[in-house]
């Protein structure tokens, strides 16, 4: 009797023990903060059953922001009606975290795919390299880095490189204060020109502006807004994102396509079809490229948008364009989920449509912000491509790119139409 107490109590402890292993790694897993279809509860795909309860308070949105953690910032991103406290519970009795929802109304969002052209104009100038001049580097020497991006000169602002430049040469070696964004941080450094091969230098090199082509992954047609890319323009020398003034986007047309082989992902090669903007960007950020189009680019129906926590591994498919202008659908898998709000990346994807592997090898640079369907509503977009295996490639959730949206319409940015 007592060795079965024994073996009752230790199979106990290892339940128990299990137990506490898992409230431990859904703690850290899954996010603080969803967005719920008004009227809905809060559901979450995973292994084992999670449910949620209601902590007892619930504010409307515009309350909830005073005060609040700074997962209420989300609110004011996607037009969230009421913020809600909830615990998930782990088989519906064991606490795991307290979370907040918000609740939305379900966005419909035309998936796209198709490519787009865009141009950017940088706020401030990006410093991309340094210089040694005379023996010494005068940028470096008051502080500035590779990366930094400086905003003015003698408190003259400085958007292009021919400005900043007429600002140095005009100084005679006189020193200058400049005014420059290192990270998130903002300062200011005394900065004492050399004269060399025949003008006064600072010793850096420096960009204004940036074009290329990426994908766009959707259309707003309640507000005009899109989103695309999927990740941010970043320098190509510092591989920083770029600090956006303004940009624009542009037509364009595919050419065709390098395949992608292990070690060597391809690319999709095209132009620019005209000189005329279609649209406004306004955000370039960790989270992808948005703003406002003049009108739908896709004559996809529009469908609904998928929360994070809706997202599961298993069968979905892409929209994206590749050789003839013409945006198909193909078939990927879902490999992994990562929910957590410190995760690098949201999803693993791979390819697993024949014709698309034929064709491509894989995913290419340049299909970033292809749209993910699965269940029939929009979920994500593609990333990146892996290097080592082409067929596979990151992807972000839908609702991360919406919430940047939301903050696009013509009505915010104060455009008429």
């Amino acid at each position: 009797m007592g060795r079965l107490i024994k073996s009752a109590a230790a199979a106990i402890g290892i339940v128990t023990l299990g137990i506490m292993g898992l409230v431990g790694f859904y703690s850290s897993a899954l996010p603080d903060f969803y967005y719920v279809s008004d009227g809905g509860q809060l559901t979450v795909n995973s292994m084992f059953s999670i449910s949620a309860e209601s902590s007892g308070q619930s504010v409307q949105a515009a309350e909830s922001l005073e005060g609040k953690t700074e997962v209420n910032i989300k609110s004011s991103e996607a037009s969230v009606t009421k913020v809600e406290d909830k615990t998930l519970m782990l088989f519906g009795t064991i606490p795991i975290k307290d979370v907040q929802t918000g609740q939305i109304s379900r966005p419909k969002l035309v998936p796209c795919g198709q490519p787009f052209g865009i141009r950017l104009v940088t706020d401030g100038v990006m410093v991309i390299d340094l210089e040694k001049l005379e023996g010494g580097c005068p940028a470096a020497e008051c502080g500035i880095k590779k990366g930094d991006v400086i905003i003015s000169v003698n408190g003259v602002s400085v958007s292009t490189n021919k400005g900043i430049s007429d600002i140095i040469s005009g100084s005679k070696g006189k020193p200058c204060t400049v005014e420059y964004r290192s990270g998130s941080d903002e300062k200011t450094a005394t900065l004492t020109p050399v004269y060399h091969d025949g003008t006064y230098k600072a010793g850096i090199w420096v960009r204004d502006s940036s074009a290329g082509i990426g994908t766009l992954t959707f259309y707003d047609p309640s507000s005009g807004a899109f989103g695309g890319l999927g990740h941010p323009i970043c320098d190509a020398d510092t591989k920083l994102p770029l600090p956006l003034s303004h940009g624009t986007v542009g037509e364009v047309k595919i050419t065709g396509f390098n395949k992608s082989v292990k070690g060597d992902p391809g690319q999709l090669l095209g132009e620019f079809s005209s000189s005329a903007s279609v649209g406004d960007i306004a955000l370039n950020n960790e989270s992808g490229v948005f703003g406002t189009l003049n009108a739908s680019p896709s004559e996809h129906k529009a469908i609904e948008l998928g929360f994070r926590q809706e997202v599961h591994t298993g069968e979905a498919s892409i929209y994206t364009t590749i050789d003839d202008g013409e945006t198909r659908e193909y078939k990927i898998s879902i490999e992994k989920v990562d929910l957590s709000d410190d995760a690098e990346h949201d999803l693993i994807v791979k390819i697993t449509d024949p014709e698309l592997l034929e064709k491509t090898g894989g995913i290419l640079q340049g299909m970033s912000g292809s749209p993910i369907i699965q269940d029939g509503r929009l979920v994500g977009a593609v990333t990146h491509v892996f290097i080592d295996d082409p067929q596979q490639g990151y992807g972000i959730f839908a609702d991360s790119m919406y919430s940047n949206s939301s903050k696009c319409s013509k009505t915010e940015l104060g455009l008429a139409g």
